[in-house]
């Protein structure tokens, strides 16, 4: 289905990746300073039993949400045409560091559906569907994956998939998330051989 595949790996430290570890540390630390300080002041708690716990809630969205925004999957350009070789999707996806993390992993799968299935299914193609490893020390790891030469009508998507990995090699967390619809029209109906559109009469 597909004839031919262009892949473009990139991993380096960015500013992202920079700016949220601070983030992260901040919360932890103010987290840590709401739990320690609550038994220090049992007249403050026993007036209000809770406001301990609602700092703690706080503090543990902070981090979750941290945590939900240290990896993303998106579509960034859907190229429709009416000549098979110009379809085209590329699919982005990134990653940051959680604590702990020695080395990042990563994998995109392309995946498609076509009018007649309910479901999408994996598109088999050499290349497509490894793991891929970040270098040592890098912060903010980002693939880009594009395909070409798509069916029509099809809808495709990528789902990413999320490996962290500490100084051991165990698995810290594992994540996956797909991307938006390359949506793949219908070439239109190719004109009859000399035909011509019809004209008004006036009488």
């Amino acid at each position: 289905m597909f004839r031919g595949m262009m892949r473009i790996v990139r991993g380096r430290p960015g500013i992202a990746g920079r700016r949220w570890l601070p983030a992260l540390a901040c919360a932890l630390a103010l987290a840590a300073g709401t739990q320690a300080a609550a038994p220090a002041q049992p007249a403050a708690a026993a007036q209000a039993p809770g406001a301990p716990a609602a700092a703690s809630a706080d503090a543990t969205a902070v981090q979750g949400a941290a945590v939900k925004a240290s990896a993303g999957a998106t579509l960034e350009q859907c190229v429709t045409s009416t000549q098979q070789l110009e379809r085209s999707a590329t699919f982005v996806g990134e990653m940051t560091v959680i604590p702990g993390t020695a080395r990042m992993l990563m994998r995109i799968e392309v995946l498609e559906r076509v009018p007649h299935e309910a479901l999408f299914h994996q598109v088999s193609y050499p290349g497509l569907g490894q793991w891929l490893r970040a270098a040592p020390g890098v912060r903010t790891y980002k693939n880009l994956d594009k395909v070409t030469d798509l069916s029509a009508p099809a809808d495709y998507r990528a789902a990413v998939h999320f490996r962290w990995l500490n100084a051991k090699g165990r698995l810290i967390r594992s994540q996956e998330l797909r991307t938006g619809r390359c949506v793949q029209p219908a070439a239109p109906a190719p004109t009859p051989a000399g035909s011509t559109a019809p004209t008004a009469s006036g009488g």
